[in-house]
């Protein structure tokens, strides 16, 4: 629903006039419809304890807002079923893919991009927003930022990390810290 109304929004600059107020009466009905969906979403976190704790969980993390929240909700059987963070990663579509054929032939690396496409553009803009308030993700950024890396291989890093954060937080059962610092045996 929500691209049909960015599409009745992108023809109402290029559509003839008589046609505005049938889009613009789409417009609303579409975002009455969205509504509706948001609250059923909700709803439903709300009545079932165990996707309610996870919402809680997932909601202290700084820079993961309702949508992505409820995103990674509809898919929390791939967070239950892998034992391992970078399976998780793999699932989703953001391992790197290096480009080597033999000795000779070395490409830049790339996401993998064979993956759960729609759950991969879910993590774009919890990047943005993690850049600016969260502070273990603020770190990471600054650090990518001083080794020279460009802009999308940070958002790509970035978006791992945050796959990492929640898987973490889903396996643990604990509220985000951005203090806490894993001890290895």
């Amino acid at each position: 629903m929500i691209s049909m109304r960015t599409q009745e929004m992108n023809r109402l600059g290029t559509a003839a006039r008589a046609v505005e107020p049938s889009s613009r009466e789409h417009i609303a009905y579409l975002d009455e419809q969205i509504e509706k969906m948001k609250q059923q979403i909700a709803g439903h976190i709300e009545g079932n304890p165990e996707l309610k704790n996870k919402k809680d969980l997932l909601g202290s993390i700084p820079g993961i807002g309702p949508a992505t929240i409820a995103a990674i909700l509809a898919e929390i059987n791939i967070f239950k079923r892998c034992d391992e963070d970078r399976k998780v990663v793999a699932f989703i579509g953001l391992a790197p893919n290096e480009r080597v054929s033999g000795t000779s032939i070395k490409g830049k690396p790339r996401l993998c991009k064979i993956g759960h496409a729609k759950l991969r553009k879910t993590f774009y803009m919890p990047v943005l927003v993690s850049i600016q308030y969260n502070p273990v993700v603020i770190d990471f950024y600054r650090r990518l930022k001083s080794k020279g890396k460009n802009g999308k291989v940070i958002v790509c890093a970035i978006m791992r990390k945050l796959v990492h954060i929640i898987f973490g937080i889903l396996k643990s059962g604990k509220l985000f810290d951005p203090n806490y610092k894993p001890h290895f045996a």
